[in-house]
């Protein structure tokens, strides 16, 4: 298996309209996600990392670009990286009309995550697949050193289960555009790190 993880969020996407973007095509970084995945990459840039694999969303692959260049490693994409399916349900809806055309979900959504009839897509799904490419890569790699960029529920579903935690937690302390969890193999898995992108950059 892998020795180390290091769990990404994409930087801050381009968003003038406040639109839940979900899987849609063209949110790519902002200025300020494309400094955001400069830092991080500059973070990195003296780490032993072994691979670096990202979601196949044009905003996750612009912020581990720049982290396999500095790795001088090639940028593997897998799918199942991508975001939660719950947002294609609300994917092109203004955030603050949510409530209005979809009564009652925002709130599920906040204090029952793992318990959405709702969504397309159960959130112990979205952590079971995720965990599915840190197995594979532990197949790969054995001993080896990972670097995963995606989004931020996803993120947090598997950072939540492989330490042991509830899925309920998921809207506790959840991931920043650019941060990095860092996480070290045991059973469960231990969280011996974090990190987020300067505020001034």
């Amino acid at each position: 298996m892998l020795t180390r993880l290091h769990l990404i969020r994409h930087g801050e996407v381009l968003n003038p309209d406040h639109l839940v973007y979900a899987d849609l095509p063209g949110f790519r970084l902002s200025e300020q996600g494309l400094r955001e995945a400069s830092a991080i990459a500059a973070h990195f840039a003296t780490e032993a990392i072994d691979v670096v694999v990202a979601s196949p969303l044009e905003r996750a692959i612009e912020t581990a670009s720049p982290i396999a260049e500095a790795l001088g490693l090639p940028l593997e994409i897998d799918d199942r990286l991508t975001e939660w399916g719950l947002l294609t349900r609300w994917a092109g809806t203004v955030w603050e009309d949510l409530a209005d055309r979809f009564p009652g979900e925002v709130a599920a959504y906040l204090d029952h995550p793992p318990e959405l009839s709702f969504s397309p897509e159960p959130l112990d799904a979205v952590a079971a697949r995720f965990g599915a490419v840190i197995h594979d890569l532990g197949s790969d790699y054995p001993g080896g050193i990972a670097a995963l960029v995606s989004h931020q529920d996803p993120v947090q579903a598997v950072r939540l289960t492989l330490t042991g935690r509830s899925l309920s937690d998921l809207p506790l302390d959840k991931p920043r555009h650019g941060t990095v969890f860092t996480l070290e193999a045991g059973d469960p898995w231990i969280q011996t790190g974090r990190w987020d992108p300067p505020v001034s950059i």
